[in-house]
């Protein structure tokens, strides 16, 4: 069992984790590095599933307007086929999406919480991965728009948002990548990639609810108040990030965050290599 959090490190650990969400660098891996930067121990899996429903609470809102319009659409599709349209669709992709997640999560939740955060791994990932959106603002051809979402597409990305269970990946930078390899709009690929993490992480942060206050895992262990207060704040910080992510990737490449991954990478391997921090 790990020790008791402070209210500082509750404080940091969860504006970094409403900064960090949604923007293609890996929230688990920020939140891990800086624990083990800052603090010497690890957050833990549990306060980074709860703090998750705060950055996910902030999409919600962001996005109530086409969520509440997607989930109508929906339920009139099914009942009268005549009034299949595109949030129709939208809602079927976002549903065929979540499966892969929701079954491999459950699978490896163990695994997760353990194995998959040691440093070397979450570094390697953040570097790694880095040059595979690379590849991707490379080689897609950002040419399709929402409006031409396949079933296909779909199911690549659901696949894609698998890869997010690895700390150091990045849920929307797998996600989007995959979206641009697809072909599609830049835009187009991180807006649906936001509507993708709804279920997944909403449900990945109340499954944890339970070990949060029982944690199950090593880590720090968060009180009821300090969860809470983490959690607002990752809204309200979160609510801003998504915002200007979706200004930001109408004008520029994902690429700028390609090199600040790896520059990040080589900075933890390096405090690593020289027993700075250590890996578990």
């Amino acid at each position: 069992m790990g020790e008791s959090m402070t209210w500082v490190q509750a404080l940091v650990l969860g504006l970094v984790q409403g900064l960090t969400e949604f923007l293609p660098i890996s929230s688990s891996a920020h939140l891990r590095i800086v624990s083990a930067v800052f603090f010497g121990d690890d957050a833990g899996a549990s306060f980074t599933a709860v703090t998750q429903l705060g950055t996910e609470a902030a999409v919600l809102v962001y996005f109530a307007k086409d969520i509440g319009r997607i989930v109508q659409a929906w339920f009139r599709g099914v009942a009268d086929k005549a009034r299949r349209g595109l949030d129709y669709q939208i809602g079927w992709y976002v549903i065929i999406a979540t499966i892969p997640i929701g079954v491999l999560g459950f699978l490896f939740k163990d695994q997760i919480r353990t194995g998959a955060r040691n440093l070397w791994l979450v570094s390697f990932m953040l570097i790694a991965f880095a040059l595979v959106i690379a590849l991707g603002e490379y080689y897609g051809r950002k040419e399709r728009p929402l409006e031409q979402l396949t079933t296909r597409d779909g199911l690549v990305m659901g696949f894609a948002q698998c890869l997010a269970l690895v700390p150091g990946v990045s849920r929307s930078g797998a996600t989007s990548t995959a979206g641009l390899f697809l072909g599609l709009e830049r835009e187009a690929a991180v807006r649906f990639s936001f509507l993708l993490a709804i279920p997944a992480v909403t449900a990945s942060g109340l499954f944890s609810l339970p070990d949060a206050f029982e944690p199950a895992g090593e880590g720090l262990n968060a009180s009821g108040p300090q969860l809470l207060v983490a959690t607002l704040l990752a809204f309200v910080v979160g609510y801003a990030s998504v915002a200007w992510l979706l200004r930001f990737v109408a004008r520029h490449s994902l690429d700028w965050f390609v090199g600040y991954r790896i520059v990040l990478g080589l900075t933890i391997m390096g405090l690593l290599a020289g027993g700075v921090v250590s890996a578990t």
